[in-house]
């Protein structure tokens, strides 16, 4: 299929080793002001997306992301803070980048060029149709991200993508493509700027809209979190304080540590 790569056309800018670090800095900043409003444009598409992926958590299934490079490690840390923000098993949300865990430090770029690697990956953790793939990539075209999705449909499991060109072959193999398209990058084809922007709030968005409404904020608190450090537990305990009336600091963390999140010991205060 042949299609305009927007994320490969010229930079309107030129001679950028000729500018002074000011100038740079500016324009790069006009540049990203913009991504905003590409979402925004898209956020039906999003919507749609979250929606079947809620349905899809509330019936025992679980997301996956797959994606190389940028996109591919946007998608591992999206998916590695819903367990220590929301408190969700570690494998609800799984993030697979073309080249493993290793490609999330260094370049493994020719990772990306396998069309069935993709899908090999992704039956490592028995994906099922009970399940929701999104697909990232920010040219629409990584084979390794296409092959998965394309044998994702033939195995009857519900595909997404979050992509920043428009009519690319992964949104052909997408039951609910996102395409945000945030125009030429500040330095040529360097789509770990804007394209990355994009998807990265994009991300922000699916993740958190699934966990408010799988339930796991309380008003706009995050009451399932872990609490895995000082803060967090300093944090956790002004959290109980407030939403229990408990005026004692001590007697507030001490039952926040004897039941493990806000949730289970606001839980316990009820009862």
């Amino acid at each position: 299929m042949s299609f305009t790569k927007i994320t490969e056309m010229p930079s309107p800018y030129r001679h950028l080793e000729e500018m002074s670090m000011a100038a740079i800095l500016h324009h790069i900043n006009e540049e990203d002001k913009t991504v905003p409003h590409a979402v925004q444009k898209i956020l039906p598409q999003v919507e749609q997306l979250a929606d079947v992926i809620v349905q899809k958590i509330q019936q025992g299934g679980r997301l996956f992301y797959i994606g190389a490079g940028t996109s591919g490690r946007l998608g591992v840390l999206d998916a590695s803070e819903c367990p220590p923000t929301y408190g969700v098993p570690a494998d609800l949300v799984t993030g697979l980048i073309a080249g493993g865990d290793a490609a999330l430090r260094f370049g493994i770029e020719d990772a990306e060029d396998d069309p069935e690697q993709g899908w090999l990956d992704l039956q490592q953790y028995n994906v099922s149709n009970k399940d929701v793939v999104i697909g990232i990539a920010a040219s629409g075209t990584t084979p390794y991200v296409v092959g998965a999705l394309a044998h994702c449909r033939q195995q009857g499991i519900i595909t997404g993508c979050i992509v920043c060109n428009q009519g690319s072959p992964v949104a052909a193999q997408a039951d609910y493509p996102v395409e945000v398209i945030v125009g030429p990058e500040f330095v040529t084809g360097s789509t770990r700027m804007k394209s990355g922007s994009a998807q990265k709030m994009i991300l922000n968005m699916i993740s958190t809209g699934v966990m408010i409404r799988i339930g796991r904020v309380y008003d706009n608190r995050m009451v399932h979190m872990q609490i895995s450090n000082d803060k967090l537990v300093d944090r956790g305990t002004k959290m109980l304080m407030e939403k229990t009336g408990i005026s004692n600091y001590d007697e507030a963390r001490s039952l926040l540590l004897q039941y493990g999140s806000v949730n289970n010991a606001i839980q316990h205060f009820k009862a």
